[in-house]
């Protein structure tokens, strides 16, 4: 048996105790590689039965009365007791359930901690929100083969001196919570800071391989120039979603996005192999310096691009797309072919356009983006533009 789904229970105390007392050299289970566990109040005593000393791959589910009630002292202890114990060296695969990091995970720091301080070179894929000591942390930095990373926590603190020579050779990176301005400021200082053989730095392999960074929801993180220019060392990114919301009105919080035309068009020529470009979830406030002149350079470099989110000022837009459209600079830009962009992606931007606009709004908007069809909203006020834009695509076809 090379895979099990430990989810029920169904033996009693006797059966099961006897089931420990009894088992085989290597346990029940010897040639198990891959254990998908959903951790339930019955099954964690006897967890252990399952941890093959061949385990290459484990992926753990928590019960929602945890995310509700919490975890009793008892099964918590039985539960750190399991996982200490399980067989580390062959893993490649550690995959803990992400849907709610309000979960005690940091009661787990320790025991999984000391996981991956016992893995080995085969570790490919880590995807936790449990927290690391800053030993496990850097353990996990120096992986070779390491090609996926959800991480939660902050990065090892490194003194300047002592930066780490390497970094994975990450395809697929994930910051979730508290975890991406720790880990920007150290992915800037191992591109800038580290001593580089011929143009090689710690990022060197991340840098041609990864194609999928994703930022999620974080409360201190802003689009900015800073950190725009730590993105757009990953050229080849194919998937880059910073789903960050901005601070609500009623919380007097201002608006996360500080980037202006330029900073746009400098990222779009950077990433021209983007296929989904998410850069915040865009708020209402209406106060961000980028207009729908970035649009123009990003529909024209960004060759490949099928989905789109991004602040753009909507105050002064029908002058902005005349100028746009209008502008001598933007000329060998007009001349390229465009993205196959369907959907702009506006969220909770303002809109207020006379009915005299909507044609011209959606006449230019097309020209940017032949392909939109419509546009994807919380704020009615863009359902008439979208129709327009549907109807004026028809008459096109």
């Amino acid at each position: 048996m090379h895979k099990v789904y430990l989810r029920e229970w169904p033996l009693g105390e006797k059966i099961s105790n006897k089931l420990r007392l009894n088992s085989p050299p290597g346990g029940w289970f010897p040639a198990l590689r891959d254990l998908s566990w959903y951790i339930t109040e019955l099954n964690i005593p006897y967890a252990d039965l399952f941890l093959s000393p061949h385990l290459e791959s484990i992926d753990i589910g928590a019960p929602w009365s945890w995310y509700t009630t919490g975890i009793s002292r008892p099964t918590l202890q039985t539960l750190v007791s399991v996982i200490s114990a399980l067989p580390a060296s062959s893993l490649e695969r550690i995959l803990v359930d992400n849907s709610d990091v309000t979960m005690p995970w940091a009661r787990l720091k320790d025991s999984f901690s000391s996981i991956i301080l016992r893995c080995g070179p085969s570790l490919t894929e880590y995807n936790s929100p449990v927290p690391l000591s800053n030993a496990a942390m850097d353990h996990l930095i120096h992986f070779p083969h390491l090609h996926t990373w959800r991480i939660h926590g902050p990065p090892p603190t490194y003194p300047t001196s002592s930066l780490p020579l390497v970094f994975p050779p990450l395809k697929e990176l994930t910051l979730g919570k508290d975890a991406a301005c720790g880990w920007f400021s150290l992915l800037r200082r191992l591109e800038d800071g580290a001593s580089t053989t011929q143009g090689v730095t710690p990022l060197s392999k991340a840098k041609e391989l990864l194609t999928i960074l994703n930022v999620e929801d974080m409360p201190g993180f802003n689009i900015d120039l800073s950190s725009v220019s730590t993105i757009q060392c990953f050229r080849n990114l194919v998937d880059l979603n910073v789903t960050v919301l901005c601070p609500d009105e009623d919380e007097g919080g201002q608006c996360i996005f500080k980037l202006n035309d330029d900073n746009v068009t400098e990222l779009a020529m950077a990433l021209t192999q983007v296929e989904s470009l998410i850069l915040g979830l865009p708020c209402s406030k209406n106060t961000c310096l980028t207009t729908v002149a970035c649009f123009l350079p990003i529909s024209a470099y960004c060759s490949k691009l099928e989905e789109l989110e991004i602040h753009f000022n909507t105050t002064n837009l029908v002058n902005d797309l005349k100028n746009t459209l209008g502008d001598p600079r933007f000329q060998q830009l007009r001349s390229l072919p465009r993205c196959p962009l369907g959907c702009l992606k506006v969220f909770e931007m303002p809109l207020s356009l006379d009915e005299s606009d909507l044609e011209t709004v959606a006449k230019a908007m097309i020209d940017i983006f032949p392909f939109l069809t419509f546009c994807e909203e919380r704020e009615r006020s863009w359902e008439q533009l979208s129709l327009v834009i549907g109807y004026l695509q028809q008459d096109l076809e």
